[in-house]
């Protein structure tokens, strides 16, 4: 498969309702708080596991941290959706149905990268249950967990994930209740 290089992309700017006001270079983006679009996929199984992704130590932000199952951003002209799909077959080697759950703002400042994290982020969601093989250039390792075993570990090492998923699980699990 190999490395996606997608440092050279550009990203959808919007205002806090998602409405379009621009574009940027990724990585100008991510230097400066510039409010843009994003999208997380949360993939569960039959058992109602969520498989999680380490990100690839590669990564320019949040390397080797736990997330959620994909992520990353459509590109100027991209529906979100397809954006989704695309990273999906990318990063993890596999496609599934996907639905929209629920999308939300975060403003994040990486200390260690000094990074920017200013995104809207739609959630999308999809259930996926045969053998897949990822991108070892785009992921370091995976795993299902059940939604409990997350909550505590979460609970008990939240630095072990990326603070977009801290938010978005958060969310998801309220909206589950």
């Amino acid at each position: 498969m190999g490395v996606v290089d997608n440092s050279n992309d550009w990203v959808i700017l919007v205002n806090e309702e998602n409405e379009e006001v621009g574009k940027a270079r990724k990585m100008e983006a991510h230097e400066t708080p510039m409010l843009h679009r994003a999208f997380s996929v949360l993939i569960f199984d039959e058992q109602g596991r969520t498989l999680l992704q380490q990100r690839a130590l590669s990564k320019y932000h949040s390397p080797g941290l736990w997330s959620n199952s994909c992520c990353s951003h459509p590109r100027p002209g991209e529906d979100t959706e397809a954006a989704a799909h695309r990273r999906l077959v990318e990063e993890l080697g596999f496609d599934t149905d996907l639905k929209v759950a629920f999308s939300f703002v975060y403003k994040f400042h990486d200390e260690k990268t000094g990074l920017w994290e200013h995104e809207h982020d739609t959630v999308l969601t999809g259930q996926f249950q045969d053998k897949f093989i990822f991108n070892k250039d785009e992921v370091k390792d995976v795993q299902w967990i059940s939604e409990t075993a997350l909550d505590e570990w979460m609970e008990k090492d939240p630095a072990d994930f990326t603070f977009w998923f801290r938010v978005l699980w958060k969310q998801w699990r309220r909206q589950q209740k």
